[in-house]
C-alpha cells in the first residue's frame, strides 16, 4: 500500500506541486504555482526564509492574485487580503468501511474526457463548485452522470500529495438535485482512489452543512479546520 502519512495534508498544494503535479507547475526559487488555466493555487516552502515571498511575487507578478488556499504560513503584512473562508479538511481513514453507493456496476457514472470539456465548463458556470478552469481536468480523473445525454452532475480529482488524492468539483445541476448523484460520484471516486492504495480527502466550506453531512455518510471524518485565503501581491 502507498504510504498515507496525513502530515502531508497540512500543505496539500505545495506537496502536490513539488511531487505528482510537478509537470503542471511553475516555480521560482521557493515558490510554486500551477500553469495557467490549470489552477490558481500557489504555495511557498515552509522554511522561514523570507525570500520565499519575494520568489512568489516574482512568479505571479506585482499586484497579482495569490490564491494560497490552505497554505500553513501567512505572507508579510504588506500583502493585501482578498478573501478569507473557513472550512474543513476531511479524510476517509484507513479503517473506514467500504464506500456506500460505490457500485462498480453503476454504468450511469461515466469518465469524462476532453470531448466533455464544454459541458463541464457549462455545468461549473451554473453551479459554482469552486475554482475550475479549462485545464483543471488535467489534474486527475473526472466522472459524470448524464440525463438524456445532458451532463447534470460531476466530480473529480484535484490535489495529489504523496499517498492521497483530493476529491473536488462536486456539483449537480439545480434541476437534477435530490437524486443522490453527488453521493454516487464521490463514492465512485473514493473507491477508485482506495483501489490504488491511496487515501481520499476533500475540502468543504464550514457553512456547507449539507455537503458535510453527505461526506460523513460516505465515511469521511474531519481531520482539521482550515482557513482558505487569497491575497494580492505588493
Amino acid at each position: 500500500m502507498v504510504g498515507r502519512d496525513p502530515v502531508v495534508l497540512d500543505d496539500p498544494v505545495g506537496e502536490s506541486l513539488r511531487g505528482r503535479h510537478s509537470h503542471l507547475a511553475r516555480r521560482v526559487g521557493r515558490a510554486f504555482t500551477y500553469l495557467p488555466d490549470v489552477s490558481t493555487f500557489a504555495a511557498v516552502s515552509t522554511d522561514p526564509d523570507p525570500a520565499r515571498w519575494t520568489d512568489l511575487t516574482e512568479l505571479l507578478g506585482r499586484d497579482a492574485f495569490a490564491d494560497m488556499f490552505s497554505c500553513p504560513v501567512l505572507p508579510p503584512p504588506d500583502w493585501e487580503p482578498v478573501f478569507v473562508l473557513e472550512g474543513r479538511q476531511m479524510i476517509r481513514p484507513g479503517d473506514a468501511p467500504s464506500v456506500p453507493w460505490a457500485d462498480e456496476t453503476d454504468d450511469g457514472v461515466v469518465e469524462l474526457g476532453s470531448e466533455s470539456l464544454p459541458e463541464m465548463l457549462d455545468l461549473v458556470e451554473r453551479t459554482r463548485p469552486g475554482p475550475f478552469w479549462s485545464r483543471t481536468p488535467e489534474l486527475g480523473t473526472y466522472l459524470g452522470i448524464r440525463d438524456k445525454g445532458v451532463l447534470v452532475a460531476m466530480a473529480g480529482e484535484r490535489l495529489r500529495p504523496p499517498g492521497w488524492t483530493e476529491i473536488s468539483a462536486v456539483c449537480t445541476a439545480p434541476e437534477a438535485r435530490g437524486q443522490g448523484y453527488a453521493a454516487r460520484l464521490v463514492g465512485a471516486l473514493a473507491a477508485r482512489v482506495e483501489a490504488r492504495g491511496e487515501g481520499a480527502f476533500l475540502h468543504v466550506a464550514q457553512a456547507n452543512s449539507g455537503a458535510i453531512a453527505l461526506y460523513e455518510k460516505l465515511g469521511f471524518v474531519t481531520r482539521r479546520q482550515v482557513t482558505f485565503r487569497g491575497f494580492r501581491t505588493p
